[in-house]
């Protein structure tokens, strides 16, 4: 790949935090009635998006022992580069758009590696390419409002280290603003979606991420 030079990042990132259930289905599963899930009054149209993501972690592969996954990912709503940190609550991301859309090199940008360097020291270097074909379904309440999110991903990835491809499909359901605020409520709605989902021939996800699955984790 060839050099480039990136412009600084001029903006704040955007903070969130995601709770989430990954499933593990096959290429046939058929999809679960989302309207029987509690609470929910109107599933939406499906919206296809097209990600291609790029995983960088430094020689020593020190933000996977911390837990951290560093990104630039393209399509979707939320493409840009982000941080990702596992926590008990969930997992808390911190976003920055894009700085250098159509380069052929990912250079993390500074911002980004001040950020990162107290938990493994740059540079950063491709870890992971990870390309989903997704497609995604608003799960809305009575009122409108988000409760879920649900995607149907068919996911191609490229561990670049040890030059290995693998290809699967996995379902993510992510809570919204309008799901339960308490933590009961909302082991109760993830328990129903369990149900939905082991009925039609899916199973909570053994694996932690995309990230691991593509690294063999």
């Amino acid at each position: 790949m060839s050099a480039t030079t990136v412009r600084p990042l001029t903006t704040e990132p955007e903070h969130s935090l995601e709770i989430e259930r990954t499933y593990d289905v096959d290429a046939g599963t058929p999809l679960p009635d989302w309207a029987r899930l509690p609470g929910v009054a109107s599933v939406g149209a499906p919206e296809p998006r097209e990600l291609d993501a790029h995983y960088l972690d430094n020689a020593a592969g020190g933000l996977g022992r911390a837990r951290v996954a560093l990104r630039r990912r393209s399509g979707g709503p939320d493409e840009g580069w982000h941080i990702k940190r596992v926590t008990a609550e969930g997992k808390a991301e911190s976003r920055w758009p894009l700085d250098d859309v159509g380069t052929e090199r990912i250079v993390v940008p500074a911002a980004i590696e001040q950020v990162l360097a107290e938990v493994a020291a740059p540079p950063y270097v491709p870890l992971a390419r990870i390309r989903n074909s997704r497609t995604a379904y608003a799960l809305r309440d009575e009122t409108g409002a988000l409760l879920a999110e649900f995607v149907d991903d068919r996911v191609t990835a490229t561990d670049v280290r040890r030059g290995v491809d693998t290809s699967w499909r996995e379902w993510e359901l992510e809570l919204g603003p309008a799901a339960p605020a308490d933590a009961a409520s909302r082991d109760a709605l993830f328990d129903a979606a369990d149900r939905l989902v082991r009925g039609v021939g899916g199973a909570v996800s053994a694996s932690g991420s995309k990230l691991e699955r593509a690294l063999g984790l």
